[in-house]
């Protein structure tokens, strides 16, 4: 039986950053304000695409784990934020790397990353695949409402892959689950589609909708049923978990499911601080990051948890392979931006905030 181990990692991050003080400027806020009920301290905005931020996270995942884009089976790309909605934004990832296989999206919000890992794991196990990529990539930044307090200041842009290979060894991913609450669809969502009057020009005054004490109830209800419920069909103890890397939403929120999984807080990977919730893209950077730090070993034991609109969610446990360190490094990196994120976001600020003024916000 084959066994899908991750072999490569890699991250992409805009080199423009927005603080906490940044948004102070312009909105009524702080970063005590912010810090104290998001744990945020700054997030990334992205000047370019979303899948130049994925091809860059690519090529460092496939670089991690020694081998060449043309080696690929299968390229699976979360976002719920792509360039384009046709073509899949998976392909132009597939032709910057020179892969020669299968390349979609998928869009199950912030679970998407987990979703694609899953479905990437079940392909190699069934003998289908021997090379899966794995992208989680977002670019959030497009949807918010400046004037909006309450999204605008949790949101930012950034990617994150993996590539899952086909071992003998028993390991890698143990098990997933998938989930998703159709009730709860109305309380996070962006009117972005085809159901927008493209003959009426208010409809380009999309934003992301939010419903933030729901959320909170709801997001924590399902990462933590689906969690004891991998844990168990994987006949693994929680107190045998080295790592819990959960969806990087809210701290509060992270530190109330540990607290509820009686897990302690310090096996949790947190690094919301740094990137606010970059969606699908939260995880792999977290696990980037936790790579980086020498936070994870060879042979731990890690449970992965999101949550995301739809209400998607999903749980996923996994053995860490036996090496922590890139087999190669690549030189890919975000173009550099001359502009800050201020400048990058002015335009946008601008706008909703005199719709605000006109709508009487």
């Amino acid at each position: 039986m084959q066994y899908a181990h991750i072999t490569g990692w890699g991250k992409a991050v805009p080199p423009s950053s927005l603080t906490n003080d940044d948004l102070a400027t312009f909105m009524e806020t702080s970063d005590e304000w912010i810090k104290s009920r998001t744990g945020i301290s700054k997030r990334h905005i992205s000047h370019v695409n979303t899948s130049v931020l994925a091809s860059v996270a690519a090529k460092h995942a496939l670089a991690a784990a020694g081998i060449d884009g043309s080696e690929l089976d299968l390229i699976i790309l979360a976002s719920a934020s792509p360039d384009t909605l046709i073509p899949n934004i998976a392909s132009t990832v597939q032709a910057n790397v020179g892969a020669t296989c299968g390349a979609f999206d998928i869009n199950a919000a912030c679970s998407g990353f987990l979703y694609g890992i899953g479905l990437a794991s079940s392909l190699i196990k069934s003998g289908q695949n021997k090379k899966v990529l794995v992208i989680g990539a977002e670019r959030l930044s497009f949807y918010l409402d400046w004037s909006r307090r309450e999204t605008a200041v949790l949101f930012g842009d950034g990617a994150g892959a993996v590539v899952l290979e086909a071992r003998e060894e028993e390991g890698g991913v143990l098990g997933y689950e998938l989930n998703n609450d159709p009730d709860g669809r109305e309380i996070l969502k962006s009117s972005f589609g085809s159901q927008m009057d493209r003959l009426d020009t208010s409809s380009l005054d999309f934003y992301i909708q939010f419903n933030g004490q729901e959320i909170f109830k709801r997001a924590i209800q399902g990462m933590g049923s689906l969690s004891t419920k991998v844990l168990e069909k994987c006949n693994v103890d929680k107190d045998d978990v080295d790592w819990v890397i959960p969806h990087q939403a809210n701290e509060r929120i992270i530190d109330t499911l540990v607290s509820r999984m009686k897990i302690p807080k310090e096996r949790a990977i947190v690094n919301i601080a740094n990137y606010g919730n970059t969606s699908a893209a939260t995880i792999p950077i977290a696990i980037c990051d936790a790579l980086d730090k020498g936070l994870i070993k060879p042979g731990q034991t890690i449970l992965s948890c999101a949550f995301g609109a739809g209400l998607t969610s999903a749980a996923l446990l996994f053995k860490w392979t036996d090496r922590v360190t890139p087999i190669n490094t690549s030189d890919a990196k975000v173009p550099d931006c001359e502009q800050t994120a201020l400048e990058l976001i002015k335009p946008a600020v601008d706008y909703f905030f005199k719709k605000a003024a006109e709508e009487g916000r």
